[in-house]
């Protein structure tokens, strides 16, 4: 019962910690990285679909993505996207290429962009702390029931905590990472 509620914790967290890394991509730096459009939506047909669905991106150097479609007619609709993403991104297009260059960060704009991090991070550590509760319940109510023992019951809770402190733990120091990468002129 015990190994049952560490190793279900174990993955919701590495489940959360990982949806924390997706979203920590899509972030922009101050250099281009093709991350950066994996959150845009393209109306395709009638039904959004994810941008790396409809064209191939490229990074073409540190200040330069492009995106080329596959259907040429569906050019105007991912430069829409892309414009009205909260990229702040200015997209050119040629008839066949969409190039977007990559302008660096401005000081307000990193501040921006590490205050949206606190708060991702603040997110993610949050539902840690909710699958603790929920594993913590399961205990609980598995000692109610007389399926654990008073000693197991405190040795999962232990289990639980321990893990929950590495998996915080984890977010803060990705969270700082990208923070560092943020604030580097």
């Amino acid at each position: 019962m015990i190994k049952e509620v560490t190793n279900e914790t174990k993955t919701r967290m590495e489940h959360t910690v990982e949806d924390f890394r997706k979203k920590l991509v899509s972030i922009r730096t101050g250099r281009a990285s093709t991350g950066l459009l994996d959150n845009i939506h393209v109306e395709y047909y009638g039904s959004p679909m994810p941008l790396n669905q409809v064209a191939t991106v490229h990074a073409v150097d540190a200040a330069l993505l492009t995106v080329q479609p596959f259907d040429p007619s569906m050019i105007g609709p991912i430069e829409k996207a892309i414009r009205t993403s909260d990229l702040g991104i200015n997209p050119s297009n040629d008839g066949k290429l969409i190039r977007l260059p990559i302008p660096p960060l401005t000081e307000e704009r990193r501040k921006q962009m590490v205050k949206s991090i606190h708060e991702l991070a603040e997110e993610h550590k949050t539902a840690v702390r909710n699958i603790r509760r929920d594993q913590n319940d399961k205990l609980k109510k598995a000692l109610k029931d007389k399926l654990i023992s008073e000693d197991e019951e405190k040795g999962g809770l232990d289990q639980v905590q321990k893990l929950t402190d590495q998996f915080i733990g984890t977010i803060a120091d990705l969270g700082k990472h990208k923070e560092d990468e943020i604030m580097k002129v």
